[in-house]
């Protein structure tokens, strides 16, 4: 009779505990259309997908991740809540709830999927080494940063970039970028490592720095997608439908030149 009892007990506990589970376990995707809102942890220091500039005389948040999560907000007719804030802390956000996504041109890596679900790669940019022109010669592999202070910033892929690949570097981690583009740039770092576009971007307004002719090791991480606290499948699938239908019309290139023109013609 006790056993009988026992199970039945347990049974019911396992019944109660299944439905607060259910209960608890609302897809972002939900919570988003009802609110009306979806948050984003961002940071705008990485042009052309995310910078500061003056539009009107207002500084304005701009970039073609500012632009892609507008055009997502639109398709689901929500308002976007920008969270400005570094690097280092965009994806803490989202794993503490206090974004329900997060994008600044986030490469995927093992370490990161065990937190976070990602969509679907929306845009793929190479790894390259910015370099003063006057260094030119001196440079020209990877071989040749033996003991030099080659500059990342602080929390992305491009630290491990240059651990793996230009191993004799000395790493430096910075929290902003543009700040690592001028300290290449007055001489007191000798390079930096950073995604293709970005570097084409900064290398067109300051003629002092060029693209190393040095090629890195294509990696998973050169691509770019949203990241997305665990547990949410229907928000992923949404996304991933949305982001695939832009690829395909060319939506999210365009949005990566605009963005691109943008930044040079800026006053920064």
């Amino acid at each position: 009779m006790k056993n009988k009892i026992g199970i039945m007990l347990l049974g019911a506990a396992c019944l109660l505990l299944a439905g607060c589970g259910n209960q608890s376990a609302e897809d972002k995707l939900d919570s988003i259309k009802e609110a009306g809102e979806i948050k984003v942890a961002t940071s705008p220091d990485y042009a052309p997908f995310g910078f500061h500039t003056k539009i009107d005389g207002k500084d304005k948040i701009v970039g073609a991740d500012i632009d892609l999560v507008e055009a997502i907000g639109k398709k689901l007719d929500v308002k976007v809540k920008w969270m400005d804030m570094s690097f280092n802390n965009v994806l803490a956000a989202a794993k503490e709830g206090k974004a329900d996504i997060a994008v600044s041109a986030i490469s995927v890596t093992p370490e990161r999927e065990e937190s976070f679900d990602f969509t679907t790669d929306y845009y793929t940019s190479p790894q390259v080494i910015v370099i003063n022109k006057k260094n030119a010669e001196a440079f020209t592999s990877t071989e040749s940063f033996a003991d030099k202070q080659v500059g990342a910033q602080k929390g992305t892929i491009q630290e491990n970039v240059i651990k793996n690949q230009l191993k004799d570097a000395k790493l430096v981690s910075i929290e902003k970028l543009p700040n690592i583009f001028v300290e290449v740039n007055n001489g007191s770092l000798d390079a930096l490592v950073v995604e293709k576009t970005i570097a084409t971007s900064y290398v067109n307004q300051n003629p002092e720095l060029m693209i190393a002719d040095i090629s890195l090791e294509s990696m998973k991480e050169d691509s770019f997608s949203i990241a997305i606290p665990k547990g949410n499948p229907k928000l992923v699938e949404e996304l991933n439908k949305l982001i695939s239908e832009m690829k395909e019309q060319g939506d999210i290139e365009k949005m990566v030149d605009k963005n691109s023109e943008l930044m040079e013609q800026a006053d920064q």
